[in-house]
């Protein structure tokens, strides 16, 4: 995702004006939306689709780093031992 600061930076009184616009821009551009009060970043607008998969990879990267924290401290199981505490055997 490449943030491009001209158009994915709105004065939070932008958002007031016209609510609509910022939110198909979001929506549109797969971009957040920084928005800014006095110059600071307060809020981040995205749309619905990017955030779902954003979240999912967080997910899938927070489950990859259990797991090889898992194994570096010897906690992995035997192929077959996985299978029995599943069903598949």
């Amino acid at each position: 995702m490449h943030i491009k600061f001209s158009e994915d930076v709105v004065p939070l009184s932008e958002l007031k004006v016209n609510p609509g616009k910022i939110l198909n821009r979001a929506k549109n551009s797969q971009r957040p939306i920084l928005l800014t009060s006095r110059g600071r970043g307060v809020a981040v607008v995205q749309g619905l689709a990017e955030f779902k998969e954003n979240e999912e990879k967080r997910e899938f990267m927070k489950a990859i780093t259990q797991g090889l924290i898992e194994i570096k401290e010897g906690n992995e199981l035997e192929l077959d031992e996985v299978k029995k505490k599943l069903g598949l055997d």
